[in-house]
């Protein structure tokens, strides 16, 4: 009986054996990560174009109207120019809902500089300092109280919590008032023109031309400040005057965004639309179809079922909104009844998921801020 013998591969053989295995890992290897067919560039011209340029011009223009206003009212307090300048208050706080977004590049941070959302929107202002500003009828517009100016210092000077018009006018008629009226709308105005003058002129072709992915590209910035903003409807805008704040035990009334004039649901709205224009990159103030992250999406591996997922929950964050009741203050039914708007922070929660760390990961771009929430 003859015993078999273990062949002997030759060289040839272990060579071609060799080739196959890189064969099969590269095809595999290309398989996992297929290169994404994206073209980031029409992507950030969509978004220059059609979103941020437009949304920064319109606000200059509203705000140069604020301006107007200020000046006109100022000059002869009455209840007719009280309401003028109150409805253009509203007007240009209504746009800005749709900039917020946009606080990078001109509006991002530079030095000591802050971002235009700090100098021109924080909430709560402080009722004491600005309080003390008008009976001394000394103030810097320009030192770190960012507390006391900006577009909720002029809503706390112009609206009463008791739409008690007749004595907003009687406090008009200190030079202190209007002075300080006067340069809070003109640093707004200043601040405003600055960023819209910026995205006009050279920043926008560096906004398009750096289109790579990696931190401090246009993209990843301009997903970051996305995030960043959906951020800040849910933590500051109904996190913060529900008590779901590190630290708070309580609802907080007195801490929602705008307290005096009474319209804190009717700009939640705005911003949380806007959030969703970008989703679809629909251009400023239009429904027509453009390129935004959706699109992104599509052309990346997994980004099909994060689609499905993001819209869906978009939508429910849309039920919650619409389900809050408009007749009453926002504040009101935080202490009459809550449960609405509870359930509107639960919604956007499950919304951090798909917005943050799923998006992150599915298109390969890090964040890179710290927003500390533990999402």
């Amino acid at each position: 009986m003859i015993k078999s013998m273990p062949l002997k591969a030759s060289p040839f053989s272990k060579l071609l054996f060799s080739l196959f295995l890189v064969f099969i890992c590269s095809c595999q290897t290309e398989e996992k990560t297929k290169p994404t067919t994206f073209d980031r560039s029409s992507f950030l011209v969509n978004i220059a174009d059609g979103l941020i340029i437009p949304a920064y011009n319109q606000l200059l223009t509203e705000v140069q109207l604020l301006d107007e206003k200020a000046e006109t009212f100022t000059q002869n307090p009455n209840q007719e120019n009280l309401i003028g300048l109150q409805t253009s208050w509203t007007n240009a706080y209504s746009i800005w809902q749709k900039a917020n977004a946009f606080n990078f590049g001109p509006a991002g941070e530079e030095g000591i500089r802050k971002t235009l959302l700090e100098e021109i929107a924080i909430f709560p202002v402080n009722e004491q300092k600005i309080n003390s500003i008008l009976e001394t009828n000394t103030f810097n517009i320009n030192d770190f109280n960012r507390d006391t100016r900006g577009f909720i210092a002029v809503e706390y000077l112009i609206f009463d919590t008791k739409n008690d018009n007749t004595r907003i006018v009687n406090d008009f008629k200190t030079q202190s008032s209007k002075r300080y009226l006067i340069s809070l709308t003109k640093h707004i105005l200043e601040k405003v023109k600055y960023v819209s003058d910026a995205w006009n002129g050279s920043y926008k072709s560096q906004f398009i031309k750096n289109n790579g992915t990696e931190s401090g590209s246009s993209t990843s910035t301009f997903y970051n400040e996305f995030v960043k903003s959906f951020e800040a409807s849910k933590n500051f805008k109904v996190g913060l005057p529900l008590g779901k704040r590190p630290g708070q035990t309580t609802t907080m009334p007195g801490l929602v965004e705008a307290k005096y004039s009474g319209k804190s649901l009717e700009f939640l709205k705005l911003h949380i639309q806007n959030l969703h224009q970008i989703w679809y990159g629909k251009p400023f103030n239009s429904d027509a179809d453009g390129i935004g992250f959706k699109e992104y999406l599509e052309n990346v591996e997994g980004g099909k079922d994060l689609i499905n997922l993001s819209e869906s929950q978009m939508m429910n964050v849309t039920k919650a909104l619409n389900e809050i009741p408009t007749s009453t203050r926002f504040s009101d039914l935080l202490v009459s009844d809550p449960t609405k708007i509870e359930n509107l922070h639960t919604e956007l929660q499950k919304q951090t998921r798909f917005f943050k760390s799923d998006m992150s990961s599915v298109l390969g771009i890090a964040i890179t801020y710290s927003s500390g929430d533990g999402d």
